[in-house]
């Protein structure tokens, strides 16, 4: 079954934008995943095409309406997740992630102004997704980064699916720097592990740097780590050579 992403957004003309190149959009032509960008306003009820108004109780901005937006958002019962990207939902994690790409896809709202009415929120269940602290003038630059992580691990998108594991997150840790020829470069050296062919230690090498960079940029991410680590939660995943 191909994996389906709905975006609702007033701006349809940024989709599929870069999702249309490199991985993500080889993936599309060969249907392994398909996009549909919904025009919210199409969706308004006046000749203006109005989709928000002032909010009660006063304040700067306005809030796109409950009953528009609510209107756009028909017709996607279908099991997949509906989701509002908004900097005060939960953060998105690569557990998340993979769940999202193990499902039949996702409905992305993309808000825009001060965001949109709480009703409409409670009313459809929306699942409310952040993708950092900060913000943006909308939700559609994060309704592409989460496709883009979520289109990556589609069965078939990625050459090596086997890298999937390796990278930052995967076992709870920052990924372990990488080197490539040549060996010296601008009398930096490749570090000696890494030319011995020694399996066992460049696996080792690369679970100590993989910790090291986690404790050192991710204090936070570390300590959960540490944490699980200790009680046996979570058994440190093997970093393949």
């Amino acid at each position: 079954m191909i994996w389906r992403a709905s975006v609702l957004t007033l701006f349809p003309a940024m989709f599929p934008g870069p999702l249309g190149t490199s991985l993500a959009g080889r993936a599309m032509e060969r249907d392994l995943w398909s996009l549909e960008s919904r025009d919210i306003r199409g969706f308004a009820t006046d000749r203006h095409r109005t989709v928000d108004d002032t909010p009660f109780g006063g304040g700067a901005g306005m809030v796109m309406r409950p009953d528009i937006v609510d209107a756009a958002l028909s017709g996607f019962d279908d099991g997949r997740p509906m989701i509002y990207l908004t900097p005060r939902g939960r953060p998105l994690t690569q557990p998340r992630v993979r769940a999202l790409a193990a499902g039949p896809g996702v409905v992305l709202l993309c808000g825009r102004y001060e965001g949109v009415d709480e009703r409409v929120i409670a009313a459809r269940g929306l699942e409310e997704v952040s993708i950092g602290d900060y913000i943006l003038s909308g939700g559609e630059p994060a309704a592409l980064v989460l496709l883009d992580a979520c289109v990556r691990l589609l069965p078939g998108v990625m050459g090596a699916a086997e890298s999937a594991d390796e990278e930052s997150f995967a076992a709870g840790l920052l990924e372990y720097p990488h080197y490539t020829r040549p060996a010296i470069w601008q009398e930096r050296a490749v570090p000696e592990v890494l030319l011995s062919g020694h399996h066992a230690a460049v696996a080792a090498w690369r679970r100590a740097e993989a910790e090291r960079v986690t404790r050192e940029r991710r204090p936070d991410l570390w300590a959960k780590y540490h944490s699980q680590s200790a009680t046996g939660a979570v058994a440190p995943a093997p970093l393949a050579p």
